[in-house]
Formats: structure tokens, sequence, C-alpha cells
């Protein structure tokens, strides 16, 4: 078998690390004011206190919330090696109640070496978890819930959520829930009798700072550097796009020089400019454009919930205001609407409403202001007034 390069192992060296989460993170999580420190501050109190508690973690896809809270979990595995056990659910996956708590079953029946049975009906499993965490609480061993996609679980009956919380207000549990959620309202999709039994805690998980950016970069002294690096976080401004922006730059690095350039960065904001949300509104009809222009208008008017009839009023008040061409009638719009999300350029703001017809249905736009304008650009026949527009907001 032929020896590695050095400089080959030095550059598989450096992806792996910018794949690792918890190598990146490990540089934030020294500041007492950060998130690292809270989230173990609350879970290590619950561990060495034997109280229950429960919180939120909130931020946009990429922020480092779970990436925090395994930093976390694997500290306190190290400092109290035989008195923490961690429950991993996911809404995507879990949001059935049926499926939850038999998932909570199956890791529990894992963790202390028990016999799972998989036919033990909903109430069984229930009772099971119950039992358990008055046998670890007697134990003093603590169990973490962690669920991620915490809004899922906030959907229907939420009995899962209620049945949990309730079984926590015993007075020998020992409990904490931690809820990832990339909605930064979740806490109020909760139902009332969910919400008392609920912490009012939530740490969110913010874009980082610059002082936060330049402590994992320190080569921003060229002018023509930091246009790139301004150029990219005003579409992506999560440490996870910039961790795939230097993973993309590392990896077109001359080997022979061993240094980064400049055109490597380059290169690398080109390939991630090219997404497909982008290449999708380049592919918009002139009428699709107008709808995403109008909802792109109702967030700029702090119009937290809209649906197709706001959105249509925003369309005709556009078309009354600059008495365009594009005027269209409301079935040609609705059929428009209906193809954007079936594009995943806009989606429904929660799966609720689905007794309710389109029209009527709370939604979201899914790119940013700087994808859209971005995009409108680049389209062939974006008309002038959109661009217009989108420029005063």
């Amino acid at each position: 078998m032929e020896k590695e390069e050095p400089a080959v192992k030095s550059l598989n060296l450096i992806r792996g690390r910018l794949c690792n989460p918890s190598f990146v993170f490990r540089s934030l999580s020294g500041s007492p004011d950060g998130n690292y420190s809270k989230l173990k501050f609350i879970i290590s109190s619950s561990v060495s206190e034997g109280c229950n508690n429960t919180i939120l973690l909130l931020g946009p896809r990429g922020s480092g919330k779970a990436a925090v809270f395994d930093l976390v979990v694997g500290d306190l595995l190290q400092e109290f090696p035989d008195s923490v056990s961690v429950i991993r659910l996911n809404g995507l996956l879990h949001s059935d109640d049926n499926c939850a708590f038999k998932e909570i079953a199956r890791q529990l029946c894992t963790e202390h070496h028990l016999l799972f049975s998989k036919m033990a009906s909903f109430d069984e499993n229930l009772q099971f978890m119950i039992a358990m965490l008055r046998e670890c609480g007697l134990a003093h061993k603590t169990i973490i819930f962690v669920l991620d996609e915490f809004d899922m679980f906030a959907q229907g009956k939420q009995r899962l959520l209620y049945s949990l919380l309730d079984a926590m207000q015993s007075v020998t549990s020992q409990a904490v829930v931690v809820g990832i959620s990339s909605r930064l309202d979740a806490d109020q999709l909760l139902e009332k009798r969910v919400r008392s039994r609920f912490s009012n805690r939530k740490l969110l998980f913010l874009p980082p700072s610059k002082e936060e950016l330049d402590s994992l970069l320190k080569i921003t002294a060229d002018a023509r550097f930091k246009d790139i690096l301004e150029t990219f976080f005003n579409a992506n401004s999560t440490v996870n796009s910039l961790l795939k922006l230097l993973f993309s730059a590392v990896s077109s690095m001359d080997l022979n020089s061993g240094l980064l350039s400049l055109e490597n960065f380059k290169s690398a904001l080109s390939i991630m400019q090219r997404q497909t949300k982008l290449e999708a509104v380049r592919d918009c009809s002139v009428l699709e454009l107008y709808i995403l222009v109008c909802m792109k208008r109702l967030e700029a008017k702090e119009q937290s919930s809209y649906n197709f009839n706001s959105v249509m009023k925003e369309y005709k008040a556009i078309h009354d205001s600059f008495q365009t061409s594009d005027y269209y009638a409301r079935t040609v719009c609705l059929r428009a609407f209906e193809h954007l999300l079936q594009r995943e350029l806009i989606c429904y703001a929660d799966n609720r409403g689905q007794a309710q017809t389109v029209e009527y249905r709370p939604a979201n736009l899914l790119i940013s202001a700087f994808e859209l304008h971005h995009g409108m650009r680049s389209h062939k026949c974006c008309p002038a007034i959109l661009l217009k527009l989108l420029d005063h907001l």
C-alpha cells in the first residue's frame, strides 16, 4: 500500500475537521455567555440537583443547535458516566404518538438492557416510560429527552408532549426535555395544557457575529477577501454554510504551494451560489415572480401570517398602483401559487390546516431576499417593476 503524501494527508485532516461540527463549535464554547455554557449549566443542574427541566433550542438550520447539544451531552457523559441517559426522537420520524412511545420504550430497553416488546400497546409503553422515570429518579439518574424538529410534535393533539411533561411532575422523576426547532415561534404552537407544564427557557442560535466569525477566520485583512465574505453572508449567514464555503475552497487548493488563494474562494463562492432555489427562480413564469415579490412585500410589512388571498390583495395593489400589463385571472394565479408549492419555493406554515382550502392556508417563503433578488436579476423576462419593488423593500 502506497504511503499517503503529506500534502494529501494534511488536506484530508483539514477537510475532516471542517466536516466535524464538534470540532468547529468547540472553539465557540469558551464564552460564559454562550449557548454552550448556558445549556450545560441547565442540564448539569438537573443531573447534580435531581430536578426536572425543559428548554427549547431555536434558530435557523445550520446554526449549530444540534452540534452544541451533542457537545454538552458528550461532556456530561464524561463527567457523570452513570447518571445520564439520552433518548432521541425526531419529529419527521416520530410525530405519531404511538410511534414515539414505542421508540422511547425501545431506547430505554436498550439503554438498561431490558427486553423490548414490539407488540406492546400505546398505554403499555406509556406506563413503562412513567415507571422508568420513577426508577431512574430513585437511582439519581437523569433521562434527557431530545425532540428534534420539535414543531412537528406540537401538531395534532400533542399527546406525547402532554404525557411526557405530566409524568415529569412526579416528585421522584429526574428528566430534561430539550426541544430543537428551526421555527422561532415553536413554543407558541403548544396547547395551553402543554404550555403550562413547559418552562419559558429558550436559547436562540442566531447567525454568528463579526467577532465570532473573526475568531474562526484569521485572514480577513485582504479587502478583496472581505468582499467575497460579505457577498456570501448576504445569502448564507449560518456557521454551517460558512463551513461548506471553506470546505469547497480547501478542496480546490494547490497542494504544491499548500496555500489558499483568493481564486480558491472565488471558485467556492461561485459553486455555493449555484443553488437549486436560484435556478428555480430563474425558471419561474412572470406571474410566479409577481407572487414571490408580493409575499416578500408582505413580510417586509411585518405581516407574519398570510395566505393566497392576502397575496392576491397585494398583487391587485401593485397592479392598481403601476397599471401593469401582467394581470391574470384568479384561477390562473391559484395554479401558479400551487406550482410554487410544488417547486418548494414556498410552503404551508404548518400542517394543522389541511382541511382548509388552498386560498385560506397560511404560507411562508422558502427563499431569502438575496436569493430572490439574485435569481430575478438573472431571469430572462423579469419585469423591471419587480426589481424596483424589491430594491425599495
